[in-house]
C-alpha cells in the first residue's frame, strides 16, 4: 500500500529543493540510472524517521560541498514501489533499506549506505561520510 500523497508531498519537496530528480518509474530509473555515465547519487527515500531526522538533512548539507556526483537522483520507497525496485536491482549487491544512499561511478556502485548507518546519527555525521564518499570517487 502507497503512502497517500498528501502525506508524502513535503518529504518529496524537501528532496526536489535540492535539485534531486524524482524517478517515478521503472522507464524513468532505466532512462537516467541505466545509462551508466558518470558520478550520480541514487537517494531511496523513506518516510521513517532517520529519513526525516538524519538523511534528508545529511543531503542538504552534503550536497553543499564543492565535491559532488554529477547527477543526483531519489525514488520513494513505499510510494513508488515499481521504481524503487527497479532503482535496487542497479544496487542489488546490497541488502534492500529505506532510507539508503548509493553512489555510482560509470554504473557500478562505489559507495552504499544503509538505514542502519543513517540511524542514530546526526544529520552532520551522515553528510560528513558522504563528502568524504564524494571527494574518493567523484573529485
Amino acid at each position: 500500500m502507497a503512502y497517500p500523497d498528501l502525506m508524502t508531498r513535503p518529504m518529496r519537496e524537501e528532496v526536489t529543493r535540492l535539485g534531486i530528480q524524482e524517478l517515478k518509474t521503472p522507464a524513468e530509473v532505466d532512462a537516467v540510472i541505466g545509462a551508466g555515465e558518470g558520478t550520480m547519487l541514487v537517494f531511496v527515500n523513506s518516510v521513517c524517521g532517520c529519513a526525516a531526522g538524519g538523511a534528508r538533512p545529511a543531503l542538504s548539507l552534503a550536497l553543499q560541498s564543492q565535491v559532488k556526483p554529477a547527477k543526483s537522483v531519489s525514488v520513494f520507497a513505499g510510494v513508488d514501489t515499481e521504481a524503487t525496485q527497479r532503482a535496487r536491482s542497479f544496487f542489488s549487491d546490497y541488502q534492500p533499506s529505506s532510507p539508503s544512499m548509493a553512489i555510482l561511478k560509470d554504473g557500478e556502485v562505489v559507495h552504499f549506505v544503509h538505514r542502519h548507518q543513517i540511524e542514530g546519527k546526526h544529520p552532520q555525521q551522515i553528510a560528513a561520510e558522504l563528502v568524504a564518499a564524494f571527494e574518493k570517487h567523484c573529485g
